[in-house]
């Protein structure tokens, strides 16, 4: 099952932000996106994902085009910069709020989310209350408690220390042995080593070099 991009370009105001972007990624596989800050990886990603119109080119997701058969991805997990979650819910009641929308999964599962990327489902602090690095966590919980086919992390590890940096980059190695689609987004190069079975480069919204590793 593929993920397709054909010449996909988008400007906003003016200024090209992706400009004839074409992949074709597979499930069971983490394809990682390298560049400075506004190369266009996070834009990438929004518009891959539906929750971003592109101007031209289109989006093939088992062969059926995004915002024509759908207007987001169907089996989708994402991790953006802004998560969008409650400041005065707990991380149980945020995730089990989101789990309600499509109802594919119940409790256990979400308690099970929230155990695999290191917090305490009955820890009472609500999430306006979390440092930087729980909150990361949460993300993460939330783009894989639902077990998309298609997962897009955006600087997953931000935030994190040592432990939860090993804990996310183990849950990336165990969601591509289940057969999930794996986009990732990273400054880290070590993250690059450790993960990506392909690397492509980003500079100002184009594609400019791939490296399949070995």
């Amino acid at each position: 099952m593929s993920l397709i991009a054909e010449g996909v370009t988008k400007s906003i105001k003016g200024k090209i932000i992706l400009q004839n972007i074409d992949l074709n990624m597979q499930r069971g596989a983490v394809y990682g996106f390298c560049g400075r800050n506004g190369s266009g990886k996070t834009m990438l990603f929004r518009a891959l994902s539906g929750l971003m119109r592109i101007d031209s080119g289109r989006i093939l997701w088992k062969e059926k085009e995004l915002h024509k058969d759908f207007s987001v991805l169907p089996s989708l997990g994402i991790v953006l910069e802004h998560a969008g979650l409650y400041p005065n819910m707990t991380g149980l009641k945020n995730l089990s709020y989101l789990g309600g929308l499509k109802k594919i999964v119940g409790e256990e599962e979400i308690c099970e989310a929230l155990c695999r990327v290191g917090l305490d489902p009955y820890d009472k602090r609500v999430y306006g209350k979390y440092s930087m690095g729980m909150k990361q966590r949460l993300a993460v919980a939330q783009a894989i408690m639902e077990h998309p086919e298609v997962i897009m992390l955006d600087e997953p590890t931000n935030g994190l220390d040592e432990a939860g940096v090993q804990e996310i980059r183990t849950i990336i190695g165990q969601e591509r042995e289940r057969g999930a689609l794996i986009l990732l987004a990273s400054h880290s190069k070590e993250d690059m080593d450790m993960l990506a079975d392909h690397v492509y480069r980003m500079s100002d919204g184009c594609l400019i070099g791939e490296e399949e590793k070995q």
